[in-house]
């Protein structure tokens, strides 16, 4: 049985992650929430987790004030590949597109624990030429919303970190 040559069906450049820069109000307004938690926290003694607030701010700020760097994408008739690692079709579940910040999203569902699903941005590549590539190998399917992600919602909506 001959062995199938590798061939690249799409390849693109696109950022990292989504990325969108903050202003000086949303820094101020999280900190200003977590110095509020922190202070009740320190009353129940709870200084670990103060830490582990600190530190996911530290994640917030770093990850909105450094723009992403640029990665190369490609799909083949073999894998995807993103930012360097190869992900083989047995390895991968379905795929839908999202939205976020102006910008288009493959998001593709791994069957590994880590990581549990590739998010991929477009860039300029149009989503219906993506989408007929996968489709020979994968599901289009969006999967449901969970609790977890209307809750997101709700306290994002709820406590806006800055004006729109």
């Amino acid at each position: 049985m001959p062995v199938e040559e590798l061939k690249t069906l799409l390849e693109w450049q696109s950022a990292a992650r989504p990325f969108k820069k903050r202003n000086r109000e949303v820094f101020l307004t999280a900190a200003a929430i977590i110095a509020l938690i922190s202070v009740i926290l320190l009353f129940v003694k709870e200084f670990l987790l103060i830490a582990v607030i600190l530190s996911l701010y530290f994640v917030f700020w770093v990850l909105n004030t450094i723009a992403p760097e640029k990665v190369s994408n490609k799909i083949t008739n073999k894998e995807i590949e993103t930012g360097g690692k190869k992900y083989k079709w047995e390895e991968l579940n379905r795929f839908w597109f999202a939205e976020k910040w102006g910008n288009n999203i493959l998001n593709v569902e791994t069957k590994k624990g880590f990581p549990g699903r590739l998010l991929i941005l477009l860039g300029t590549i149009k989503k219906e030429e993506v989408k007929k590539i996968l489709s020979e190998y994968l599901t289009f399917e969006k999967p449901e919303e969970t609790w977890l992600n209307g809750a997101a919602e709700w306290v994002q909506k709820k406590v806006p970190l800055e004006k729109e």
